[in-house]
């Protein structure tokens, strides 16, 4: 199976809104940012239980709630002057890239 890389504009510790599924509307913090199979994990967003079987760390084993992958598409970074999730763009400054909201021109970096 070939794997997807993805250049993303989304980075660690950004907060972000979810579009699609389940938890539609809710907010979190990126946890992980995985580029090579274009899925994020965002804090309280797509908990599931993980079963776990007995082992070194576990002798009894048990159950896990924690958050699972979730497509990269489906999340926008949330931008606190506009109060929603928005499309953001690059600008050059000073030689760096900076990441700016498309709708107030606010930094997010």
């Amino acid at each position: 199976m070939k794997q997807k890389i993805t250049t993303t504009r989304i980075k660690k510790n950004d907060n972000v809104v979810v579009t699609a599924g389940t938890d539609r509307g809710r907010r979190g913090k990126v946890l992980k940012v995985g580029t090579k199979t274009g899925k994020i994990i965002v804090e309280g967003i797509n908990k599931r239980k993980k079963y776990l079987k007995p082992g070194p760390e576990q002798p009894k084993g048990g159950v896990v709630n924690m958050e699972f992958p979730v497509d990269i598409s489906n999340v926008m970074i949330f931008c606190d002057k506009c109060k929603k999730g928005v499309r953001i763009g690059i600008q050059f400054k000073d030689k760096t890239r900076v990441r700016v909201c498309k709708k107030c021109g606010k930094s997010l970096d």
